[in-house]
């Protein structure tokens, strides 16, 4: 019988020893370093971390340091760190007390990781210089990320922050209480200061454990009351993570003058608009906001529905539905840049109403020069900021003047600089208007087209008044066909080319009142002593060539059955002037008429309109010569003996139909060419 080596069982042995020999030597190891005075490192610590930053760096009165596995646990009782003699406040921190955990094993890739850090009463200075610099970043150039320390979970019972950040226009200031009465957030804060050049005080309660960057752990309650400006935010909920909110879960409310001033703070390019008051739901998923559930009001008109922003694409994208039950058109004015009108500016209660489009109109009142067209510059500069894609529906369109708008709808889409509202749809007088608009923000300044189509709208909801005139017209057809470049709306009129017309076809017009148009003395007796009846009307065209903003006259008929109106002249909507005139042609004979062409002039702000003087004084000389002899003699210079013929409608239809211009033809198929966004 053999027996088994006995080497195996000496190795085995062996490795016992050793390993017996390695813990006992990590135990005495933690043992010391358990048992080290580590108080006196800190006069060593305070001069090997002030020279290493450059800066002052003092444990004012005791250092005791606990070791575990993978991470140190440091108190300092008393702590002093200097900031950067640029820094505008003397400390980066200081405290009472400072206690903070320290992955040992991260500083060999020379790393910063804090996952907790508690301060008793501190006073902090943070600070950013348009240069990059700032006071928390540790190095001596202050200027290298790798030395900005990563902080977990942050807990204060006190104290103050002090922060700075010219290049952002941040200069704020905060205080912090604690109070353990005050349940789960028994930390409350007051902020002052400025932000965008705009004075900003902000109250509100949090958890005293902030999660700066933690992972994993549960979200902590916060609650904030902010006021910027004229801009007021009031939020509760929960986030996750402080640094960059991530993790927020939070019902809002919010209200202000304008959604458009909201651009320097969210970097979202949202229209300029008249106060509003909104809420809803705000989350944030990485880099995922969306608003859910959202309501409110944007000058007399309600909101509600979703958005969604996101900020993890190269060009961060917009997207949502929104919606509203009626839709007011005097909130309109702030999108193409006109102050919002009294009803508009007033609509939101707690906001302080903007200038109006009538005071704003007062002060120019006395102005010769003032423009009717808005000239307000928009900022297309914003249309390059991000991505959009959102749609709007408004299910009713009420306006003060009473216009019969119906419903409407549109589709925002924003690629690469190129904004279109296609489709675009407005439910009017029964009819409807269709097209799209497109501008494209990547010129300077922006080519602006707009291509339009007037469907079937009923001219008596579109002028209700008509209906004390026992008049009732057919359906009205046209388009509006304009492209240009320009950086408001006034600069594109003032410069753009193209087509616009309205046509409608048969229906019935006031006779008393074509007589009083005609100045038809004699037919508007006879009327007023046996009564108004309507006459005829064939058709009707309104059709301009536009030319570089200038709107000649292509068509201007107004046919019935007793007169017809043939106009000619022309609209400039550069300087704003018009120089239009009308001459009836009567169907009939008539005595007392004293027909003369009827003369619109002047500016769009100061209109004029009248009657030529020439042919007028010269029937008024005859019937005064010819009553010289005879008075009744002085009637046959009132004489109208009816040249007016009908006029050919399919060919004032067709001439209303097509530019007759080059320069107008090139002006309205470009409008009608709506490239793809991005193309």
């Amino acid at each position: 019988m053999t027996t088994a080596p006995a080497v195996p069982a000496l190795h085995g042995r062996f490795w016992l020893k050793l390993v017996a020999l390695l813990l006992g030597l990590f135990a005495a190891i933690l043992l010391v370093l358990a048992l080290f005075p580590w108080d006196l490192l800190r006069e060593p610590l305070n001069r090997y971390v002030s020279e290493k930053t450059g800066r002052r760096f003092e444990i004012t009165r005791r250092l005791d340091v606990e070791v575990g596995w993978r991470q140190a646990t440091v108190r300092f009782d008393g702590i002093e760190f200097a900031n950067p003699p640029w820094a505008r406040e003397p400390y980066l921190v200081r405290a009472e007390r400072a206690e903070f955990d320290l992955r040992f094993w991260q500083l060999l890739a020379r790393r910063i990781v804090l996952p907790r850090l508690v301060l008793a009463q501190p006073s902090l200075g943070l600070q950013m210089e348009p240069d990059g610099r700032k006071t928390w970043a540790l190095g001596k150039g202050n200027d290298d990320e790798s030395t900005v320390p990563t902080i977990g979970l942050i807990q204060v019972d006190g104290g103050s922050v002090d922060f700075l950040a010219k290049a952002l226009e941040i200069d704020l200031r905060a205080q912090f209480s604690f109070d353990s009465q005050r349940g789960e957030m028994p930390l409350s804060y007051q902020v002052k200061g400025r932000y965008r050049a705009q004075p900003l005080t902000a109250v509100g309660r949090t958890g005293n454990v902030l999660q700066l960057s933690a992972v994993g752990q549960p979200p902590f309650p916060i609650e904030i009351d902010l006021k910027a400006g004229q801009t007021r935010l009031k939020a509760s909920g929960t986030v996750a993570e402080l640094a960059d909110l991530d993790g927020l879960d939070a019902q809002f409310e919010m209200r202000g003058p304008d959604l458009g001033r909201l651009y320097p703070a969210l970097g979202i390019a949202l229209p300029q608009t008249p106060p509003y008051a909104l809420s809803g739901n705000l989350r944030k998923n990485a880099a995922l906001w969306e608003v859910r559930g959202l309501k409110g009001r944007l000058g007399l008109s309600d909101i509600g529905g979703d958005m969604q922003f996101d900020k993890s694409q190269k060009v961060p994208h917009l997207g949502g539905t929104l919606r509203s039950r009626v839709m007011d058109m005097d909130d309109l004015g702030p999108l193409i840049g006109l102050p919002p009108t009294a009803r508009s500016a007033n609509a939101v209660e707690g906001v302080a109403p903007p200038p109006t489009i009538a005071q704003v109109d007062r002060r120019k009142r006395n102005d010769p020069a003032r423009k009717v067209l808005p000239d307000a510059t928009l900022d297309f500069e914003r249309l390059r900021a991000m991505n959009a894609d959102v749609s709007y529906t408004a299910e009713r369109i009420q306006n003060v003047r009473e216009l019969p708008l119906d419903k409407g709808s549109v589709q925002v889409k924003l690629k690469d600089g190129v904004l279109t509202l296609d489709p675009l749809e407005l439910g009017v007088a029964s009819g409807r208007i269709a097209g799209a608009i497109r501008i494209d923000a990547t010129q300077n300044p922006a080519d602006i087209r707009a291509a339009l189509d007037v469907r079937a709208m009923q001219i008596n909801r579109l002028i209700p008044k008509v209906e004390t005139l026992k008049t009732s017209f057919g359906r009205l057809d046209g388009r509006i066909n304009l492209s240009g470049r320009g950086n408001s709306v006034a600069s594109w009129l003032g410069g753009a080319s193209g087509d616009v017309a309205a046509i409608t076809g048969r229906g019935q017009f006031s006779n008393l009142l074509l007589e009083f148009l005609g100045l038809d003395g004699g037919e508007i007796i006879k009327f007023l002593l046996e009564g108004d009846h309507n006459v005829e009307l064939r058709c009707a065209a309104v059709a301009f060539d536009v030319e570089k903003g200038v709107m000649n006259g292509r068509s201007l008929v107004f046919d019935t059955s007793d007169t017809v109106f043939n106009g000619a002249g022309s609209i400039s909507l550069a300087s704003e002037s018009m120089d239009l005139v009308v001459r009836q042609q009567p169907k009939d004979m008539s005595i007392l008429a004293l027909r003369t062409p009827l003369r619109v002039r002047g500016s769009f702000a100061s209109p004029k309109a009248g009657v030529e003087v020439a042919p007028l004084a010269t029937r008024g000389a005859a019937a005064l010569a010819l009553a010289a002899i005879n008075p009744l003699l002085a009637l046959v210079a009132t004489v109208e003996t009816g040249p007016g013929k009908d006029a050919d409608c399919s060919e004032v239809l067709a001439e209303a139909k097509k530019p007759s211009s080059r320069a107008a033809a090139a002006g309205a198929t470009k409008a009608r060419q709506q490239p793809a966004p991005g193309s």
